[in-house]
């Protein structure tokens, strides 16, 4: 049994960063800047109310007769207990017989072809860190997107209008970013088991690495951009950020709404309707923040039993990536333009350079974790490059189709023709709306190995093609 090293981890940043935050809001208060001091506390304590409302649910202790451990989750201690529980479960095994134990099956990795199922036994005790180490990965994501986040970006922005970063400023922001970072792999982990639960999943220490890396310039970089943005253009940020929250907060409800699918019932028995919805409204609100900074490897699908959507898709990703990127050069834009005299010692194009290239890193990383150090990737239906070749080409050939190249010349035309055209065209402009779309089948479609050489071949051939289109309609 697996000592319980990342509950450790995850209550160690826990505490770190509250009692950090703790400290620099009483900075705040002597130094009389309360709107600073009101606003540290309030990155501190909601995310830590949260977190003890997520170990109180997922643990059930509302059904159980457990008073001190309640009212300890009150005390906002429930991490600290919930750790201390862990390791006495951990060094209490092999000294006390099971009473029962369980049988699970998982598949091996295919090696050469084939996939083994092997059968194990897990105890009681095993069977308690494994429910314990769900909820601290599941804490861990809310710390991190709901806490860490918006407190490193409040930080880093009080550190440029006072120009300076104190002791304790910068060791709250050093202890933020280790668990935005943290937070967002175990995401990544997170969304591995869920997606692979059939499987025994080993991550090796390489993947680790790659995540850990890839997460730094991703989150880095989207913070700094935020930040500089802001400063010099306060009333522009919020609607910068309402936007972006409310796409991916909304996101997962329209395709709920399009799938026509009864409302979720089976979250957890003892919820009414009105409180599934709230849990659903969380969900995705994390989900919103998750989106908000990094990519989220676990992709919210409310209409599914799990509520996760298990299929690996190479086209949400790679779009995302694209805007966030013209997106992130767009704010990066708007810096230089209407930056003031304030970063007059700033190389303000080698800074933006560096953000980019940075963030360029960042997707490198990732590409290098599908194509070489994911657990699972030969479960894959197709690889990474072959993805991401095809969505280029689907975009590229969807570009080219909605050129004015490719459309009929008007003057060739009779006018009894122009007028079949025009009543053609609006007959189909509903169903050429709703083909156009982006839909599960076409995600389907994306990671297809067939039409890998397929699409080489449209690629290949587009300038032809879109040549005889122009000399035929001639």
């Amino acid at each position: 049994m697996r000592l319980p090293s990342s509950i450790f981890v995850s209550v160690s940043l826990f505490t770190a960063e509250t009692t950090a935050a703790l400290y620099l809001s009483s900075t705040y208060r002597s130094a009389g800047d309360q709107i600073w001091q009101g606003l540290t506390l309030l990155f501190t304590l909601v995310p830590s109310v949260l977190v003890q409302l997520t170990l109180t649910f997922i643990h059930r202790d509302l059904g159980r007769d457990r008073p001190l451990v309640l009212l300890l989750h009150i005390l906002q201690f429930g991490p600290i207990v919930r750790c201390l529980e862990a390791f006495c479960i951990y060094g209490s095994v092999g000294r006390v017989e099971e009473p029962y134990v369980s049988i699970t099956r998982k598949k091996q990795i295919p090696r050469g072809g084939q996939s083994e199922e092997v059968e194990r036994q897990v105890g009681q005790a095993e069977g308690k860190l494994f429910t314990h180490r769900a909820a601290f990965a599941r804490t861990s994501v809310i710390q991190a997107f709901l806490g860490s986040a918006p407190q490193l970006t409040l930080q880093l922005y009080i550190c440029i209008l006072q120009q300076g970063v104190s002791i304790g400023r910068g060791t709250l922001m050093v202890i933020s970013l280790l668990s935005i970072v943290y937070g967002a792999l175990r995401c990544n982990i997170l969304a591995i088991k869920i997606k692979y639960d059939d499987y025994e999943v080993d991550v090796r220490p390489m993947a680790y690495l790659c995540i850990f890396l890839w997460r730094s310039f991703e989150i880095a970089t989207r913070v700094v951009v935020l930040v500089l943005f802001s400063s010099v253009l306060q009333l522009w940020v919020l609607p910068v950020v309402l936007l972006n929250f409310l796409v991916f907060f909304l996101y997962p409800w329209i395709l709920f709404w399009q799938s026509h699918s009864p409302f979720p019932e089976n979250i957890e028995k003892t919820l009414t309707r009105v409180g599934t919805t709230i849990v659903l409204c969380l969900l995705t609100f994390l989900y919103a923040g998750i989106n908000m900074f990094c990519w989220s490897a676990v992709q919210v699908k409310l209409n599914d039993p799990d509520l996760i959507n298990k299929s690996q898709n190479w086209y949400r990703m790679a779009v995302y990536y694209m805007l966030r990127f013209v997106e992130n050069a767009s704010l990066l834009l708007l810096w230089f333009i209407y930056k003031t005299d304030f970063y007059k010692l700033t190389c303000a194009p080698l800074l933006v350079l560096q953000l980019l290239v940075a963030y360029a890193i960042a997707i490198f990383f990732m590409l290098v974790f599908y194509q070489f150090c994911h657990p699972c990737r030969r479960l894959f239906t197709s690889s990474m490059t072959q993805g991401l070749w095809n969505c280029s080409s689907l975009l590229c050939l969807m570009c080219n189709s909605d050129s004015p190249q490719n459309r009929p010349i008007g003057k060739s035309l009779s006018p009894t023709t122009r007028q079949e055209t025009a009543n053609d065209g609006a007959h189909d402009t509903a169903s050429d709306t709703t083909d156009d779309m982006p839909n599960e089948t076409m995600y389907d479609m994306l990671n297809d190995t067939t039409i890998y050489d397929t699409t080489n071949e449209i690629g290949n051939n587009i300038c032809d093609g879109i040549n005889g289109d122009i000399n035929h309609s001639d």
